[in-house]
């Protein structure tokens, strides 16, 4: 996981791309939707012939940080004419900054959270938890923790947010599983201890699956030397 860092590094980079980031996230342990990175549209659509439609549409690139913005998000395409002309529109928002497109799986779940990491000067990496999604800066539902942390501190933060709730059974849906929560908790605070060159990192949304368990449907990491780039 180290090269993918010192790779970016060395393009320097502001920031992994979605793709990095998830490589990374899932080396440590983290749940990260099904994914296949494409530069074209016959490899679109191969992807999302293996991955099975409905899929996720999102161009990929090392200085695109806030795709929706940028217009270079499609979801639910299901069937190749979909994806062909979704890959087009990306292609052409993007224009220099384009270096493939992200073909991802649909992941149902009506609850949404968001899970960070940020680096407080007087007390290191301080993990966040809270109600993700589009409500997250509207609700502003967050916990905090200075890693290292262990799983009673992480079932901790969960209790602090005002919608706890969340976490229980909800319309057909069933609980969430505490362990797999508590495990991406600790996870994102081991990545700020044993990773120095991370500075930010953002997981919105972590769907919470019908089943109960958790899935990174998207991600930001910025590294640390390009602090002064960006706008975070």
């Amino acid at each position: 996981m180290v090269d993918i860092i010192e790779r970016a590094l060395k393009r320097r980079q502001r920031a992994l791309s979605e793709h990095e980031a998830k490589t990374l996230l899932s080396a440590y342990g983290i749940p990260v939707t099904r994914e296949v990175l494409a530069p074209d549209p016959q490899g679109a659509a191969a992807a999302a012939a293996e991955i099975g439609f409905p899929v996720v549409l999102k161009g990929s690139g090392a200085e695109l940080m806030h795709k929706s913005e940028a217009g270079a998000v499609f979801v639910n395409i299901d069937g190749e004419a979909q994806l062909s002309k979704a890959f087009k529109q990306i292609q052409e928002r993007m224009g220099d900054a384009f270096e493939g497109v992200l073909v991802q799986e649909m992941v149902a779940g009506k609850r949404e959270l968001v899970v960070g990491l940020h680096r407080e000067p007087q007390f290191g990496p301080c993990v966040m938890l809270g109600i993700g999604g589009v409500l997250t800066e509207i609700l502003n539902d967050t916990s905090f923790r200075i890693a290292p942390f262990d799983a009673s501190e992480a079932v901790d933060m969960a209790d602090e947010l005002r919608g706890k709730k969340i976490f229980q059974a909800f319309r057909g849906e069933a609980a969430v599983d505490m362990q797999s929560l508590c495990l991406c908790l600790t996870a994102v605070g081991r990545i700020g201890e044993e990773q120095p060159a991370i500075s930010e990192i953002d997981i919105n949304p972590l769907i919470i699956t019908p089943q109960g368990g958790l899935k990174a449907a998207d991600a930001l990491i910025v590294l640390k030397e390009a602090d002064h780039d960006t706008n975070h």
